[in-house]
């Protein structure tokens, strides 16, 4: 039987630790409320400390899901995991850890799983690292001919007025450069003025200890788009757009801190996903042609979601690239990648199955079944 290990970090028990250092957080907010648990992160960390990490639910669902397709052996991303990875001797590891600490956290699995010569899924270091800079990735993307918003970095105090003139242009919004799960996203972000732009950037750089991204903001629709597949036969699920109807009255057109936590609520959950996406073909088929270059000029294997925005001109725009993206199993719960892939016609099992497949076929692993 095929062994398959399963790598994730678990997000802290705010039971085992001290009530004092309580932080909210999921991979992804629910719009249902289950699994919005209060968690634990120290006292020094950002409230969004394990935003990227996974619950114990979303766990035992991917869990359940490799089982149909060989022995499944957890290995939690923890200090020791090169060891048991060592020991375990999987034929192929399923990867959906994020990491705690630095700028490369996200290749720290696959990298490891590198060393010791054994087959995993989804995209490699080098690209997980790349994507999770979000400068970086622009500069790969504009390489490319492929679109997104102009851009500075902000490093240190000094450089928040050196904007270049194409990205001097107001509205703009900044953004940590390190972070997912919009993590130091709020409607604050988005700044009208240069008298309003230092103190965002001053918070950012203080609370997340990292450059500031700062970007011109696309005032369009939003679109995020899930990828699944290699080379000829990666495709694009059904589009997810966001509703900005949806929020409250005067709310700004961002999809950040304050929808996905304070206005997503049990009682009055946000219709902010329209899946598939109402717009025409010729829009639909810019926006696919966008998504594919994307996950071709980076590198991403196997699955990703991809974040579009059209600029004032209507043309597609990438924002951002999650090669590791949410998977929520509730499908109550606002998870793009599940919800495109139910929106195809796949159920959750199906869904990480065809990333487990992709990631087999890629290696010549032959999963339970012959399936590969």
């Amino acid at each position: 039987m095929t062994r398959i290990g399963f790598a994730y970090n678990q997000k802290p028990d705010p039971v085992a630790a001290p009530a004092a250092e309580l932080a909210r957080a999921d991979e992804e907010p629910p719009s249902s409320g289950r699994g919005a648990a209060t968690l634990v992160a120290p006292a020094t960390a950002p409230d969004d400390e394990y935003a990227e990490w996974d619950s114990a639910e979303t766990i035992a669902a991917v869990e359940r899901a490799l089982a149909r397709h060989g022995e499944v052996i957890r290995l939690e991303a923890t200090d020791d995991f090169p060891q048991r990875l060592r020991d375990a001797r999987p034929d192929i590891v399923f990867n959906i850890a994020e990491g705690l600490r630095g700028p490369n956290r996200e290749a720290h699995v696959p990298a490891i799983c590198e060393f010791y010569g054994i087959p995993y899924s989804g995209s490699d270091p080098f690209t997980l690292a790349l994507c999770l800079d979000k400068s970086r990735t622009k500069e790969i993307l504009r390489a490319h001919d492929v679109p997104t918003a102009d851009w500075w970095l902000v490093r240190s105090v000094s450089e928040i007025t050196k904007a270049p003139a194409r990205a001097s242009a107001y509205p703009l919004f900044a953004k940590p450069v390190h972070e997912g799960s919009s993590k130091g996203i709020t409607e604050r972000n988005l700044v009208a003025s240069p008298d309003a732009l230092a103190p965002i950037v001053l918070e950012l750089l203080e609370r997340y200890q990292q450059p500031v991204l700062v970007e011109s903001f696309l005032p369009g629709a939003e679109f995020t788009c899930g990828v699944l597949g290699n080379g000829a036969e990666a495709r694009v699920l059904p589009l997810v757009g966001m509703n900005f109807g949806a929020l409250p009255a005067g709310a700004l057109p961002i999809y950040g801190f304050e929808a996905k936590w304070l206005w997503d609520r049990p009682d009055e959950p946000l219709a902010i996903f329209e899946c598939p996406a109402r717009i025409s073909e010729t829009r639909r088929a810019e926006i696919e042609d966008v998504v594919l270059r994307t996950f071709a000029a980076l590198g991403c294997r196997d699955w990703s979601r991809i974040d579009v925005r059209l600029d004032a001109e209507g043309r597609a725009n990438v924002v951002e690239v999650n090669p590791l993206p949410g998977i929520l199993p509730d499908a109550s719960d606002n998870s793009c990648l599940p919800k495109a892939a139910r929106a195809a016609g796949m159920d959750y099992d199906a869904l990480i199955a065809a990333c487990l497949r992709a990631a087999a076929a890629r290696h010549g692993v032959t999963l339970q079944g012959g399936r590969a």
